[in-house]
């Protein structure tokens, strides 16, 4: 038999939907479901494959796992992954994408929504049942930058269009692309966000972008811009972040991905009232899974037959 561990910290409902449909569709499989790396014990070592997403395991996961085969990852993004100092290079890792432009991009159009109405404020005045105006910021008519200019930023730019927004990119390839007003070279980006209103991070995480977001870039914007990070933590320099914040060099925040995940309970962005935190959201939606299982399950296909030359998405490295 081929066993698989599927590793999922997430609602009871969602994660019951992986599974049954796996059970369904590859009965011949032995699979067994943890919600936290640190269950995996009395699984990992017997595991062939293994199912979740890349934040959720450690290097301690696939140091454990001696007979792994193959790591199916249910996001887009591996990079915490596959720089795990243990991860053999026999093994294969594919992962999802192309399935998060329309919930990324509303994610993005949210933030900047909330953090423009100053949402926070309103949720903390109900709270204390407080009776509060003020005029709010509109998106028509302002600046939007997008670093990374993907799958994702194809599908915001033009959203952000029709509610009346110039948008630009900042990319590593300068090129044209519909929905978008420009397009700026990464190394243009402290010339790049001088008038921006909005800056989004989508940028992948690698070593040329660790911290391409920093202080430079901080001090360039607008003290009246927000910026939006749903790229990952290690993207934007935090220290750099929150000392522009604390001194108004921005108006405000709205952060999806940190550095360290789940984020500290004593981190400063929980208290810091011009940040919105939210727990890694932005590609998390109720249909999700019905959009990555045809993946998994033809590369599941592919891999019990023994044509793993032919999985889809496999992450070169």
């Amino acid at each position: 038999m081929t066993n698989l561990l599927i590793v999922l910290a997430m609602p009871s409902a969602t994660v019951a939907q992986y599974e049954s449909r796996l059970r369904t569709s590859f009965p011949q499989l032995t699979i067994h479901v943890v919600d936290h790396h640190s269950k995996v014990g009395p699984y990992i070592g017997s595991a062939d494959i293994l199912m979740t997403f890349a934040p959720m395991i450690t290097d301690q996961v696939v140091r454990e796992g001696v007979n792994l085969k193959w790591i199916q990852a249910l996001g887009t993004g591996v990079d915490n992954l596959i720089d795990l100092p243990s991860l053999r290079t026999d093994v294969i890792v594919t992962n999802v994408h192309g399935v998060h432009g329309a919930p990324m991009s509303e994610a993005a159009i949210m933030a900047m929504l909330a953090l423009s109405r100053d949402l926070p404020r309103v949720v903390r005045n109900q709270d204390r049942h407080v009776w509060e105006r003020w005029p709010a910021r509109l998106l028509d008519g302002k600046k939007l930058g997008i670093l990374g200019v993907g799958v994702i930023a194809e599908a915001l730019a033009p959203k952000c269009k029709a509610l009346g927004m110039t948008v630009i990119g900042i990319s590593s390839l300068p090129r044209t692309v519909p929905g978008f007003d420009r397009v700026y070279g990464r190394d243009e980006l402290v010339s790049a966000v001088r008038d921006l209103d909005y800056l989004v991070a989508l940028t992948p995480y690698s070593p040329t972008t660790r911290h391409i977001v920093n202080a430079a870039v901080f001090l360039a914007m607008k003290s009246t811009s927000y910026f939006i990070n749903l790229a990952r933590g290690g993207v934007v320099d935090e220290d750099a972040l929150i000392n522009a914040l604390e001194k108004g060099l921005l108006a405000g925040a709205a952060l999806d991905v940190f550095n360290r995940e789940p984020l500290p309970g004593d981190h400063p962005f929980w208290a810091m009232k011009n940040v919105i935190v939210t727990p890694h959201l932005g590609g998390f939606y109720d249909g999700y899974a019905d959009r990555a299982l045809p993946v998994v399950e033809e590369n599941l296909r592919r891999f019990l037959a023994g044509d793993t030359m032919k999985m889809i998405n496999v992450v070169r490295r």
